[in-house]
């Protein structure tokens, strides 16, 4: 299984009873074959343009392992719900998330202060 990042923007009426919306995502993603890793709610945020006549929605990042047909399918199902304004599904890069994760073990020893440019 193939690991991937998905963005999920839910409309702000639904922010009281998130768990709802939050479930049928959920049951999205399991549906279709794949594993939630982690859930990160990032809360209400301002849009930089208007979606359906909305101006603010509730943004929850999901890791998450797919198998190779499950993109589709959740691309489709998320396309026709109603409670999600717009998505983003997109496979993890791994040679960043090593950079953020060797940037973060500087910094907690301190080196952070000083970046080498590498190339030169």
């Amino acid at each position: 299984m193939k690991e991937y990042e998905l963005t999920v923007l839910i409309h702000p009426d639904l922010e009281v009873d998130l768990d709802t919306p939050l479930k049928k995502v959920r049951d999205i993603v399991t549906g279709a074959g794949g594993e939630i890793v982690t859930e990160d709610n990032w809360g209400k945020k301002k849009l930089a343009y208007s979606i359906r006549k909305e101006d603010f929605a509730v943004y929850v990042y999901f890791d998450v392992k797919l198998p190779a047909d499950a993109p589709l399918k959740i691309s489709n199902t998320l396309n026709i719900t109603d409670e999600v304004l717009r998505y983003l599904l997109v496979t993890v890069d791994e040679k960043g998330r090593a950079l953020l994760a060797e940037d973060k073990k500087r910094a907690s020893e301190g080196e952070g202060d000083t970046k080498e440019v590498k190339g030169e």
